[in-house]
């Protein structure tokens, strides 16, 4: 595709996009009603601001959902201590509610505007970011053409482009140069992500290692995992967590399986999507199984044999009720959820081969002998089984997979390197604002 199709092509994107925007109340309208947008916070999609812009140099980070955000979190606190502004957007209600947990006031959350040019104008014209920092794989072009335009300098941190998504920009090599051509600089998770980059055009492109492993471990409240506890005593527990729709029946399935061997037998299943919380809880009902909703606050008596985990912001107290971990949207679904957190929490981490988002943190937890891939359900009640039976051997991929992230831990500091040519200006702006002003 010849250069000149290219801007064509996305001219044409940014004219469709500014034609659409009088039709999209409907769409945001059908998220309200699923629950997928804060109702009182919709105009933020539209780029209304819901704050005044604080004086002085100002971020923008961008971290589309949950386990973006998470990995975020070191890099923006790190910023923070040297004084400078930041307004983080998010893409959805969950991920607005972790920003709220970790960082609190001391940034500024809004929900990322629709990337259509007049939301993204009047984002811009409001907050008039001196730096925009966008986590892992969110190329929305209308956005980056918008930030290069008014020569904002963009930074794509903890950067990766799956299989698919290669595959498809590799499909149209112009627009992707085009586009990636706005990127001052791609910090990217893995030498294989690395070269995706630069094979589309990106320059320049370091490797900095995953966030993910740089993170602290999920939170839990204390109080309320201690009831917990107490209430499951001695049981032998293992947890599905991060699952997708029919992963949930397979959890079910091996708990069938498997209660006549492990008397007592809880599993705990956490949806990646608590809002399917009723259709699973009268599906697990209908074959046959009792089920305590953590929503509702059931106490976890005897004869429970589920706890649904049908609750945000609670996966560290999932991982701290049991020392075996099936990890989502890896057999039923594509790309696999992050095995980091599990593992950080002594976990024994299972999951499907579907896994290819997490590439390189599961086969460096493979390596170690801190994961199992499963090829389907009978594999997997095999694999909870013998980690049930075999406490050595469920000890030692604990173990492991604990070592592997601390071994993947330095990727925070090798970003902050990348972004220091960027960063470092507006920290000396910022402290001699605040030298003035006093």
């Amino acid at each position: 595709m010849s250069e000149h199709w290219a801007r064509t092509v996305l001219s044409m994107y940014r004219f469709a996009g500014a034609a659409a925007y009088p039709l999209i109340g409907p769409y945001v309208a059908w998220r309200v009603s699923r629950g997928k947008e804060d109702r009182s916070r919709t105009r933020e999609r539209y780029g209304v601001a819901g704050r005044p812009r604080p004086p002085g140099p100002l971020i923008w980070v961008h971290a589309a959902s949950v386990g973006e955000t998470i990995a975020v979190v070191p890099l923006v606190e790190s910023i923070l201590a040297y004084g400078v502004n930041i307004v983080l957007t998010t893409g959805t209600v969950t991920s607005a509610k972790v920003a709220e947990e970790r960082l609190s006031d001391r940034i500024i959350h809004q929900y990322v505007p629709l990337d259509l040019k007049p939301a993204v104008s009047r984002f811009l014209d409001h907050w008039q970011p001196d730096l925009a920092i966008i986590a892992e794989s969110e190329i929305w072009p209308m956005t980056i053409l918008e930030l290069g335009a008014r020569r904002v300098p963009q930074v794509l941190v903890n950067g990766r482009l799956s299989d698919r998504s290669f595959s498809s920009w590799k499909k149209r090599p112009g627009v992707a140069a085009a586009l990636f051509e706005n990127l001052a600089h791609v910090v990217a998770q893995s030498e294989v992500d690395g070269e995706r980059f630069r094979a589309l055009g990106a320059r320049p492109v370091t490797v900095s290692g995953n966030l993910k492993g740089d993170t602290v471990p999920p939170p839990a409240d204390e109080l309320a995992l201690g009831v917990l506890r107490r209430q499951i005593g001695a049981r032998p527990t293992w947890a599905a967590v991060s699952t997708h729709e029919g992963e949930e029946d397979i959890a079910a399935n091996v708990h069938l399986a498997l209660r006549a061997r492990h008397p007592g037998l809880l599993t705990i299943v956490v949806p990646r999507h608590p809002d399917r919380a009723d259709a699973l809880a009268e599906q697990f009902a209908a074959m046959g199984l009792h089920v305590a909703r953590r929503s509702s606050g059931d106490p976890v008596e005897p004869g429970i044999d589920i706890l649904l985990g049908d609750t945000i912001g609670e996966m560290g107290l999932y991982l701290r009720l049991t020392e075996i971990a099936f990890v989502g949207r890896s057999l039923t679904s594509q790309g696999g959820q992050n095995p980091l957190e599990p593992a950080m929490l002594d976990t024994a981490v299972l999951a499907g081969r579907n896994v290819q988002n997490f590439r390189e943190a599961y086969q460096k937890l493979l390596d170690s002998g801190g994961a199992k891939l499963v090829r389907d359900s009978n594999m997997l009640a095999g694999a909870v089984n013998f980690l049930l039976t075999n406490e050595a051997a469920r000890r030692g991929m604990m173990a492991a997979g604990a070592a592997t992230v601390a071994e993947m831990r330095g990727a925070l500091a090798r970003t902050l390197k990348s972004l220091e040519p960027f960063v470092q200006p507006l920290i000396v702006k910022a402290r001699l604002k605040s030298a003035g002003g006093r």
